[in-house]
């Protein structure tokens, strides 16, 4: 990683999406404040300024927020800790849970099963976007599981054919049971996180100091 000198400023990873809209008033309370423009549905920019001037923040898919901190391009973020078990990046470091985006990543298979017995099996095609986490789950169980990679209609995959099984995120449910699924097993809980690039967090106290303010934030909303 480059170092960021301490007259540029630092650079913020969000994930678009509904976890932004819990992550604002977060980042909000630590002093991280965005443009008008970043609340701009019609915006399609990527990246904004903060009301100090200090920051850029990057407004970027869920998965590519844990790329940019772990390869320095940005030096924080907010992510998963799904995300964060998938890619396991050694530079990432999470030391403030956010209590957000509160979910689960699950298994599930169709309510009626279609022409397999869940755990009897020793090999299992299964439709995810986790395919590092999955596998070693099943590898748990003593079942080679064969990944497919799915970025969306994962809940498809088993009446299709593609794969006896999915591994997806899971809030309330409703999304399987409408598409004839149910939950097998919870692999883990999830909740968002603020991530620090560790090489930024030794170099820049900057960062050290804004991590501070997320946990004085956290404290204070709890």
């Amino acid at each position: 990683m480059t170092d960021v000198p301490a007259n540029q400023p630092l650079i913020f990873a969000v994930p678009k999406g509904r976890i932004l809209e819990e992550a604002v008033p977060v980042m909000e309370r630590a002093g991280v404040v965005p443009e008008a423009a970043f609340h701009d549905k019609a915006d399609r920019s990527l990246s904004f300024a903060d009301e100090s001037g200090e920051m850029r923040i990057f407004r970027v898919r869920a998965f590519d927020v844990a790329t940019f901190v772990a390869f320095g391009a940005a030096q924080m973020g907010i992510v998963g800790s799904d995300v964060i078990e998938e890619f396991d990046y050694s530079e990432l470091y999470a030391p403030v849970d956010l209590g957000i985006g509160a979910c689960r990543l699950s298994v599930a298979e169709p309510e009626v099963p279609i022409d397999y017995a869940y755990g009897n099996a020793s090999h299992l095609r299964v439709a995810t976007k986790y395919p590092n986490i999955t596998s070693r789950h099943f590898e748990k169980e003593g079942i080679q599981a064969e990944c497919i990679k799915l970025n969306g209609a994962m809940e498809l995959a088993p009446s299709s054919g593609l794969a006896s099984r999915i591994v997806d995120l899971v809030s309330t449910g409703q999304t399987l049971k409408s598409n004839g699924l149910v939950e097998k097993d919870t692999i883990m809980q999830v909740t968002s996180r603020l991530i620090v690039n560790r090489a930024a967090l030794k170099t820049d106290p900057r960062v050290a100091a804004l991590v501070e303010r997320f946990r004085n934030a956290m404290a204070e909303g709890a």
